[in-house]
Parts: structure tokens; sequence; C-alpha cells
């Protein structure tokens, strides 16, 4: 570990930024992956799951965790799965 001060808080405020953007990459996958898999099964929430996804999608692009090119191109994937089916 660094020895000074400044760089000691720097390793600790990194620790806790890790695992907040790693939480919310988690649940961001976690909503998408709930989605696609209530457009395969046909599901009568798929409307519902879809929605919730592109929510976290959008969220996730205002905290910087995805480029707002990333997010448009994983919404429109989502919406264009939905009504192919």
């Amino acid at each position: 570990m660094a020895n000074i001060k400044s760089a000691k808080k720097r390793v600790l405020v990194n620790a806790t930024k890790q695992a907040r953007n790693k939480s919310a990459n988690s649940a961001l996958k976690t909503a998408i992956k709930k989605a696609n898999a209530a457009i395969e099964n046909n599901a009568d929430d798929k409307e519902a799951a879809v929605k919730a996804a592109i929510k976290k999608i959008d969220q996730a692009a205002a905290k910087g965790l995805l480029h707002k090119n990333n997010a448009a191109r994983k919404k429109s994937a989502l919406t264009l799965k939905l009504a192919s089916k």
C-alpha cells in the first residue's frame, strides 16, 4: 500500500467506487437478462421487463457506466427483439 496519506485515501476511495460500479453493472446485466428471458419465454410481463431494463440502461448511462451510444444500442436491441416477438 502507498505511504503518502493522500495516496492511501485514494486507494480507499477507489475501492468504494469500484464496489459501487460493480454493483450497478451487475444490476444492469440482471435487468437485461430478465428482459431477454421474458421476451424469449413470451411472458405476460415482457413489456414491463423491457421498460425496467431500459430504465436501468438510462441510469447507467447517466452515471457514466455506459457510453451514450452503447446505451442506445442496448435499448434499440431490446426494443427490436420485443417488436419481433
